[in-house]
């Protein structure tokens, strides 16, 4: 059936807009929980799996990977094949693999199995706003992102809590069950709501697959796995830098051959010619690096100097995650009416002032509240980001790129995360071989003077990845048993207390570095152009469309 309207972009068959949202919330928020449910149950999966803290990192890291090289390429295949039936493909690769995750009795089973779902959520992701952005009218587009929006920061902040929850009472694998009646819910709903939109028939590129899959899997996989392998060498001479420099060198080549092909390209440059989407990209790759600044140091902070268990460590950051849910539509319905950049640039100075906010306060004998506080307002700033600047990524697209868009912008957030958590770690680690055998200096000073030296020694080589991965709250040194009890004792907090004052020093200054990279988004945003939205009664452009009844 074809049809236009003038105030909807599609024939729903008198249905609203707004019935295609759940099932793509649905599916998108599985996508975003599943990015960090996992984090809580580490310790468990090394204990019942018998695995190593490396092989148990692998199972976050296949799902990351293959999601953040595939999503190009998937965005694409939305516009080729329409975005209902690649959601609905992805939505059941991810329930069944979540399924296959439960139900795995080793490790490599569940790496395995972590990656098919990737895939599955790789399909997903770029059709949520592909689908949101050819479904509702220009007037009415920013409440609806301001739905997904709130699905995306509740999801992702919500992991580390209800995974907390699941592995303390029923087993760390309902942290993949608890996706299948979701999922079957979402497929259920995805076959009665979802319309069938046009295809646009083009000559899928091949070769521009290749080029991104690879470029993007050598890339990735450098930078997110480049401290497992101290960033030297992989495998006999092959470096982490050098798999990093071939992938750039794979995806300069991706770009020359899409500028080649113009329109006909799996990724089109001509997106990068309008100015807003552009500057979204950026902003969107600083706000989920940002993402990845705060959360990764804050969490061991909290679990390795405060002592909180990893459910309470989650549970600092819960007051933000439902200001994000109530703030996010409240956000999408604003840039309906006023030009989203404002709105954008808001959160972005929101997250800043956070950030530099809980670097003063992080130390050793800071009070949990006062860091609920500034926890709780970054809920408000992810609140003002998600959506509105997601409307605006995809405000100036044709709806025939609308994937390969929502594809570029949902690469680069994901290139935001892996970057981030990578700079996250190697600054972290950095600072920690500074700031630990500092505080030790301070420490040192109040030990008896035959005791000094030798506790100093102990310091002078600090291995930084027995504090990174959790492994270091002790940090006692190993005494002979010919010391006495008092010295014993006094020798043994002082090292606590050198430890946790350079943990905290490391940690506050690393938050520095996500600041400084919340800044270039804050620039970004300020930078685009300020477009007024149209006005509700406004007509809107059409787009002739097969609903399903």
């Amino acid at each position: 059936m074809t049809t236009e309207q003038p105030r909807a972009l599609v024939d729903l068959h008198g249905r609203s807009p707004w019935s295609v949202l759940p099932p793509l919330c649905l599916g998108f928020f599985m996508i975003m929980l599943d990015t960090t449910i996992v984090n809580i149950a580490v310790p468990t999966l090394v204990t019942e799996l018998d695995a190593s803290f490396t092989a148990v990192g692998w199972v976050n890291s296949a799902y990351l990977l293959t999601f953040a090289v595939l999503l190009l390429v998937t965005g694409r295949l939305g516009d080729r094949f329409g975005p209902r039936p690649v959601f609905v493909v992805g939505l059941v690769v991810f329930t069944l693999a979540s399924l296959w995750c439960g139900l795995s009795g080793s490790i490599g089973m569940l790496i395995a199995a972590r990656a098919v779902q990737g895939i599955g959520g790789a399909l997903m992701t770029p059709q949520t706003m592909s689908m949101i952005t050819r479904v509702f009218p220009p007037a009415r587009r920013g409440a609806a992102m301001g739905v997904w929006g709130a699905v995306a920061g509740v999801a992702t902040i919500t992991g580390p809590v209800l995974g907390g929850v699941l592995v303390e009472t029923v087993g760390w694998e309902w942290i993949f069950y608890v996706n299948v009646p979701v999922g079957v819910v979402a497929l259920w709903l995805a076959l009665r709501t979802l319309p069938a939109l046009d295809t646009h028939s083009r000559t899928f590129d091949g070769l521009g697959v290749v080029l991104s899959v690879v470029g993007m899997f050598l890339v990735v996989f450098g930078l997110q796995e480049g401290a497992t392998y101290d960033w030297g060498t992989v495998v006999g001479p092959v470096t982490i830098w050098e798999i990093v420099g071939l992938g750039v060198l794979v995806l300069v080549a991706f770009v020359v051959w899409q500028r080649h092909l113009g329109d006909d390209a799996l990724m089109p440059l001509g997106l990068f010619h309008v100015r807003n989407f552009s500057l979204s990209n950026v902003a969107g790759f600083a706000v989920t690096f940002a993402m990845t600044g705060i959360f990764f140091p804050f969490t061991i902070f909290a679990q390795l100097v405060l002592g909180l268990s990893p459910l309470h460590a989650a549970l600092v950051g819960l007051g933000g995650s439902l200001l994000s849910g109530v703030v996010a539509p409240v956000a999408g319905r604003l840039s309906d009416r006023l030009p989203a950049k404002w709105i954008v640039a808001t959160g972005f100075a929101i997250l800043t002032v956070v950030v530099v906010w809980l670097s003063l306060v992080i130390r050793p004998d800071v009070p949990v509240w006062q860091l609920v506080l500034p926890m709780t307002v970054f809920g408000l700033g992810t609140g003002l980001l998600f959506s509105p600047l997601a409307a605006t990524a995809t405000a100036g697209l044709d709806h025939r790129n609308a994937g390969a868009g929502a594809g570029a912008f949902n690469t680069n957030r994901q290139i935001g995360g892996v970057i981030g958590s990578a700079a996250v770690v190697a600054m972290l680690t950095s600072r920690l071989s500074v700031a630990i055998p500092a505080a030790a200096q301070d420490e040192a000073a109040r030990l008896p003077d035959d005791a000094r030296q030798a506790f100093l020694d102990g310091f002078a080589h600090v291995d930084p990845e027995q504090f990174t991965s959790g492994s270091g709250a002790g940090a006692a040194p190993q005494l002979p048993d010919s010391v006495p009890a008092d010295l014993a004792r006094q020798i043994t907090d002082a090292a606590t207390q050198a430890v946790h004052g350079g943990f905290s020093t490391a940690v506050a200054q690393t938050l520095l570095l996500t600041a400084a990279v919340l800044v270039v988004g804050l620039v970004a945003s300020l930078a685009m152009r300020a477009i007024r939205p149209a006005p509700h009664g406004a007509a809107a452009p059409t787009e002739p469309v097969r609903a399903e009844a």
